[in-house]
């Protein structure tokens, strides 16, 4: 089994990290810089930036601020958020991530994902998905979760790896800060038809969400953000119990 990876998120919002349940009613969750800072010594193995509301405002992601978090930490770093054009791409690069992850804008033009992949990588290109469970199946959002569109989960997330992407993030906007465990079901078939690592997002309340999402979900990393931020569950502690229960982590 190869290694597992516990990424943090930082959804961001005017600056100011903040959280959510079912992607509405934010609440304030602490600075960005300090909690990047600590999660990055807690021994997070990756740490993602989500700025939650520049598809929808229609403006860039705030680079300043992603340059202020990379010095911070020692960690591979993931930004998100208005990213439409190579040169958004180049300037987060050039401001410390190490990757960028598209969403609203790679389903309005999926050409982008041919692009970055061609320009910085498929290493550097993260598909960032929020889908939603309904009567006909996952079909998935833009603008944040807020306007639904034609691409259902398993087509849209095929075509993006055939595109090349290096990874998928899948959020279920049904499970996002409910805490009652990941969409486990959808993670696995994501798992069995794509070749590229699958991210997990949206549910995670206890420890043993975690280890349901590696070894039923068969999810390659596990994204958070409530737990971790207010210190509900402790990285270190969390990592020894995965060890525990048989899951292999990074160390």
């Amino acid at each position: 089994m190869l290694a597992k990876r516990i990424i943090p998120c930082l959804d961001i919002k005017d600056g100011q990290t903040v959280k959510g349940t079912n992607f509405v009613n934010l609440r304030h969750a602490g600075d960005p810089v300090e909690l990047a800072r600590a999660y990055s010594e807690q021994g997070a193995d990756e740490l993602v930036f989500l700025d939650i509301t520049a598809s929808f405002e229609g403006r860039k992601t705030f680079a300043e601020l992603v340059k202020r978090i990379a010095a911070n930490i020692s960690i591979p770093f993931t930004v998100g958020g208005g990213i439409h054009e190579l040169s958004d791409v180049d300037r987060l690069l050039n401001a410390g991530a190490d990757k960028i992850s598209v969403n609203s804008s790679a389903i309005r033009r999926p050409g982008l994902i041919d692009e970055i992949a061609k320009h910085f990588g498929s290493q550097v290109c993260i598909l960032a998905v929020d889908a939603k469970q309904t009567e006909k199946g996952w079909w998935c959002y833009l603008n944040g979760g807020r306007v639904e569109t034609d691409k259902e989960l398993f087509a849209w997330t095929k075509e993006a790896q055939e595109r090349g992407v290096g990874e998928v993030l899948f959020t279920s906007m049904n499970h996002d800060g409910v805490k009652t465990g990941y969409a486990n079901e959808a993670l696995a078939a994501l798992a069995d038809r794509l070749s590229i690592p699958v991210i997990a997002s949206g549910g995670a309340g206890v420890k043993e969400h975690f280890r349901d999402v590696f070894l039923e979900g068969k999810a390659d990393a596990a994204l958070a953000a409530s737990v971790f931020h207010f210190g509900e569950i402790k990285i270190p502690d969390l990592k020894s119990y995965l060890c525990a229960q048989g899951v292999a982590m990074r160390r």
